[in-house]
């Protein structure tokens, strides 16, 4: 029987219906309670109730142990919105990092006002040359980071127009981010996801910083 063959368990993590009602406007809590009285625990997806951060992590941990991607945290108040998870569901992945050269930076608004603060983020071309561009990010600069590059940047400038200033490609950042796309946007035709700043590397040279044929095998592409 293909059932032999091709073993398969459910595993149910929510309650949309009960009894012909609609339980999509109730609470998570309360249609987990339901969940939990209708399926057997084997069935029900690993999960966590919790207000202690250290908790979480622990159990965050366990599944990336287990080969998961992260975990869904969720609203215990929250109703269910199909199609769409809002700020009421929220992924939370292992971050990854790369070493990225800076490109330009853009002049920022509102609270950096005055500062040089979105990056242009670039991986060494080991096949073209010169950098490939992945994105932009200003996520992570704190108002000490936010002076001190906008000194560093301007005495590395080469050009500018109405919003960039762009550099000599010197100086290297470690960037954390949760997902490397597709992207049009970009010539190299790659962009990471939340991409933010965690520190400069003020250790290491462009030539130190990681390539754009290590940012295509960590995407799954075939490096040309």
């Amino acid at each position: 029987a293909l059932r032999n063959e091709l073993p398969m368990t459910p595993f149910w993590f929510d309650a949309l219906y009960l009894n012909g009602g609609s339980l999509v406007d109730e609470p998570q809590a309360r249609r987990f309670d339901e969940l939990t009285r209708l399926v057997p625990p084997e069935n029900i997806v690993p999960h966590l109730a919790t207000t202690e951060p250290g908790q979480a992590e622990v159990f965050l941990q366990g599944s990336l142990r287990q080969g998961h991607e992260g975990v869904m945290a969720k609203s215990r108040t929250s109703g269910y919105a199909a199609g769409s998870r809002g700020q009421s569901w929220l992924k939370i992945k292992q971050a990854r990092t790369l070493d990225l050269v800076i490109l330009a930076a853009e002049w920022g608004n509102g609270r950096r006002q005055g500062w040089l603060s979105n990056l242009h983020l670039g991986a060494r071309d080991l096949v073209n040359g010169g950098f490939a561009m992945l994105g932009k990010t200003f996520k992570g600069l704190t108002d000490e980071m936010l002076a001190w590059q906008t000194q560093e940047f301007l005495k590395l400038e080469i050009g500018r127009d109405k919003y960039t200033v762009y550099l000599r490609p010197e100086l290297v950042a470690e960037i954390a981010f949760n997902e490397i796309q597709v992207s049009a946007r970009y010539v190299s035709g790659l962009a990471l996801r939340f991409a933010r700043v965690k520190r400069y590397r003020t250790d290491k040279s462009a030539s130190d910083a990681d390539t754009f044929q290590t940012v295509q095998r960590m995407a799954g592409i075939e490096a040309a």
